[in-house]
């Protein structure tokens, strides 16, 4: 009897892990489901609502093209704490804050270096871009190309919010949809990784620190990531075990919606692979370079004000806003909002080899290797946080020139860097699947 109440029980557990999975929710989203989800709705919410300015109906139709679950999460706005909390089924509930000039995070009640910080605030200019926001040189015929190309996108779907095209180093046509503007601050995900190696060329020129000695992390001492050389992180072949799935309990999910430093939650990772040996793309290393600007530095505190003073200022951001974990370390990964003009100043100041508004930020040579392919033995085509078009045994774009280099993130955001054509490109949007970038950034470099 006993046996057969067993084997029962163990059926209808089944059959609810089946019937689970056939509406999205797997055996790991029941585990960690709910804290991911009250943590990424939180924070992505926050930033919606105070850093981006998006309607609420966007913004939750934004969060819930992660997952179908996601549309069960319950919301509430606080405006006058500028605070926005979510929970999932009313489990785990989590808090994100907003801070001016320093956007949102998630608050925990053990950490709250972030809430200390002093920020530095910068009004608009009308300088001429790149110093400042003033735009004109607006080519018509190229504006109509980028116009009818961003009409295009959004009537199949695409959810293109931004493009815009610098060529010989003036922003010749720009199109925005979806309620954005010229001054609308969008995420770029992953692209803020290519800041992040930005920050650390610039500490390179200013000697301090090298490139190719080991980040000198304690916890690293006394095994074999002693081996691991800053360069290895860059290049993303540092052969720590990281998973970059976003599954519910992976290992992205739970260091950037579950902990309070995104570094901490990664500096225990053991070694897959040998140094230098192997590509693993891995948000994780970004934000363990973020904590390295960080130590460096000395302080979460002059960390910010190192960035504004030798990155924010000369590179002439209007509407950027980095944003940090609770620990105060920015989050190097993920979570850079600037406007699309923002954005292409990065790659200018890559084409133009490490310059822009005459002001140095990085050296020639480090624009040169941060280009070159890595060495792995699996995927040659990134260099230090940067995207290569070439690299391996075929281009990953084969219509696209070959020496083109990106910043990539989620959803498809882009800031195409092209040599040959003296051009930069920047798609901004929120694409589930595919972006036609080969078709579209094909023909604006066909148009010039």
């Amino acid at each position: 009897m006993i046996k057969k109440i067993v084997v029962s029980l163990s059926l209808l557990l089944v059959a609810a892990i089946i019937g689970l999975n056939a509406v999205g929710i797997s055996p790991a989203f029941i585990y960690y489901g709910p804290g991911v989800a009250s943590g990424i709705g939180s924070k992505l919410l926050c930033s919606a609502e105070y850093v981006i300015g998006n309607s609420r109906e966007q913004a939750f139709d934004d969060l819930v093209q992660y997952s179908p679950i996601l549309s069960q999460v319950t919301v509430r706005y606080n405006d006058q704490d500028q605070s926005v909390t979510t929970s999932l089924f009313g489990l785990q509930e989590k808090t994100a804050s907003y801070i001016p000039g320093l956007g949102c995070a998630v608050d925990y009640p053990s950490e709250a270096t972030r809430f200390g910080l002093r920020m530095q605030p910068k009004e608009p200019t009308d300088l001429p871009w790149p110093r400042g926001s003033s735009v004109t040189s607006i080519d018509q015929g190229l504006q109509t190309t980028l116009g009818d190309m961003l009409a295009a996108d959004n009537a199949a779907g695409l959810n293109t919010r931004a493009l815009l095209l610098v060529h010989k180093g003036e922003i010749k046509a720009e199109a925005y949809g979806q309620a954005m503007n010229a001054e609308s601050r969008l995420l770029g995900w992953s692209m803020a990784k290519s800041l992040n190696s930005i920050m650390l060329g610039n500490l390179e020129m200013r000697g301090l620190i090298d490139l190719g000695s080991a980040p000198g992390f304690d916890a690293w001492s006394d095994d074999g990531r002693a081996n691991i050389v800053i360069s290895d992180m860059l290049t993303m072949t540092d052969g720590l075990k990281f998973s970059e799935q976003y599954n519910p309990g992976d290992d992205a999910t739970a260091m950037l919606f579950t902990s309070a430093s995104t570094s901490d939650y990664v500096l225990d990772m053991p070694l897959a692979a040998v140094p230098g040996s192997r590509f693993n793309y891995s948000s994780g290393t970004a934000n363990l370079l973020a904590r390295l600007y960080t130590e460096i530095l000395g302080s979460p505190q002059q960390a910010y004000d190192d960035y504004r003073q030798h990155i924010f200022a000369p590179l002439g951001f209007q509407h950027a806003v980095f944003e940090t974990d609770a620990s105060g370390v920015f989050v190097g990964s993920s979570f850079f909002y600037a406007s699309a003009r923002d954005w292409a100043r990065m790659g200018q100041l890559m084409l133009n080899g490490g310059e822009l508004n005459g002001v140095r930020i990085v050296t020639q040579d480090w624009v040169a290797r941060a280009t070159q392919p890595n060495s792995s033995g699996n995927d040659r085509a990134y260099g230090y946080q940067w995207w290569l078009n070439r690299g391996n045994e075929r281009l990953r774009f084969a219509e696209l020139p070959e020496d083109m280099y990106y910043a990539s993130g989620n959803r498809q955001q882009l800031v195409a860097v092209v040599p040959s054509a003296d051009a930069v490109i920047v798609r901004l949007g929120w694409t589930a699947g595919r972006y036609p970038v080969s078709e579209n950034f094909g023909a604006i470099l066909e148009a010039l």
